[in-house]
This record gives C-alpha cells, sequence and structure tokens, in this order.
C-alpha cells in the first residue's frame, strides 16, 4: 500500500509540474523548482522530466546537492544569504535571489573573481506586511544602485528584482504588492539599465501565488511544495 501511495503522489506531483510548467512558458517566464528539504531522488526525479533550475533556501544544503546532482543543473540560492557563508557557492551557483545589501554584493563579486566568473544577482526589495521577510526598501536600493554606478564590480551581474508577497488569502493584497515590484523594476530599468538587456528579471511568485505573479510580470516563479 505505502509503495502505491508513493507512485499516486509521484504522478500527481508530475501532473501538477507539467500545468505549472505550461503556464509558466505561456507567459514567457521561468520555472524555479524549489528543493529545499527535499531527498535527492526526488530532485533527480524531476531532472529526467526535464527540469534544469532548481533552487535552495540554504548554503550547506545547496553544496550537498550539487556534489550529488548532474553539473548541468542550473542552481539558485533564493533564501537569505550571510556573507560568510558566499565563498562556499561561489564556485557554482547560476543566480543569487537574495542580494539586499552592498556589503553583500561586493562580497559577491569578491568571491566570484576568485574563481573567474561572473554570478548574476536579484536585488530582494521588501515588499510585504510582514516585517520578518527581508529586502530592501526603494530607498536603500537607490542608494545601493548609486554607488553600483560609481564602483566597478566586474563579477556580478544585476539581472532584475526579487521579492516575497505578504502570506495572506487577500488575493488583491497580493496582487499589489507584485504590482509594485513590477513599478519599482521598470522605473529601476529606465534609471539605472536602460542600455543593459541583461537587467530582465522579476522573480516573484511561489506554490501559492504564481499565477497572480505570472500575471502582474514576473519572469521567474519559485515553485516547491506543488510540484514535489
Amino acid at each position: 500500500m505505502e509503495i502505491w501511495h508513493h507512485y499516486l503522489q509521484f504522478y500527481m506531483n508530475l501532473q501538477n509540474y507539467n500545468r505549472v510548467l505550461e503556464e509558466t512558458k505561456s507567459y514567457d517566464a521561468r520555472l524555479v523548482a524549489v528543493s529545499k528539504t527535499r531527498p535527492v531522488a526526488a530532485i533527480q526525479a524531476m531532472y529526467t522530466e526535464g527540469q534544469r533550475i532548481f533552487g535552495e533556501n540554504r548554503v550547506q544544503e545547496l553544496v550537498e546537492k550539487h556534489d550529488l546532482l548532474p553539473k548541468d543543473v542550473e542552481w539558485h540560492l533564493i533564501g537569505h544569504l550571510q556573507k560568510n557563508k558566499v565563498k562556499y557557492i561561489a564556485p557554482f551557483v547560476q543566480m543569487i535571489h537574495s542580494v539586499e545589501s552592498w556589503g553583500l554584493l561586493n562580497e559577491i563579486n569578491k568571491r566570484a573573481m576568485q574563481h573567474d566568473r561572473v554570478i548574476d544577482c536579484l536585488l530582494q526589495i521588501h515588499i510585504a506586511q510582514e516585517s520578518s521577510k527581508f529586502g530592501m526598501t526603494s530607498e536603500e536600493l537607490h542608494q545601493l544602485l548609486k554607488r553600483w554606478q560609481s564602483e566597478d564590480l566586474a563579477n556580478v551581474r544585476v539581472v532584475g528584482m526579487m521579492g516575497m508577497a505578504t502570506f495572506t488569502d487577500v488575493i488583491d493584497d497580493v496582487r499589489a504588492e507584485f504590482r509594485y515590484l513590477k513599478s519599482l523594476f521598470d522605473t529601476t530599468k529606465e534609471t539605472f539599465f536602460k542600455e543593459d538587456a541583461h537587467f530582465k528579471e522579476i522573480s516573484m511568485g511561489m506554490s501559492g501565488d504564481y499565477g497572480v505573479a505570472l500575471a502582474e510580470g514576473s519572469t521567474m516563479v519559485r515553485v516547491g511544495s506543488l510540484i514535489f
């Protein structure tokens, strides 16, 4: 009975995965499969289905899984990142979604330089009503980007923004937060990255609200519990 339950769960997850993937592609967006706490076998199964982008919250877990899974996996660090942990993921991480300070951006640049790499980064913006969520205010963002213009960080590439909406069933509130992030992205693009084609990513939307996020302009959704 346990084996049949396992296969049924896998089938349901696969159905959800294909549905989310199809919807994401219809918006010309990308799916980051959030694999935090998931066993390597589950990630490998999704890899077999064609998924290549996986997101992890914790550095130690990310490093361990990177060592065990195929090397063409595109690993994204989507959780809060401390400066003293950057050195462990700098050799291989493809994108860091959670840059919220100049100090962290500078550290990523330093560690990327040591490995002769350029690491893509998203600037995390605080858009939720919950104070416990990380991210910069619009004022802090502006200050960081003014400094970005004056200092040469050749080994990091700022490619967009990330935000986490309030955990609520009030969809209008979530929509307003996503809409705010899209507006801030557009303003930032015009002011600081007008000639930079690579500044194009808006990472917003998770398992419970990815549909709203896509409709509001997300280019990258982070979905885990719905597909694993």
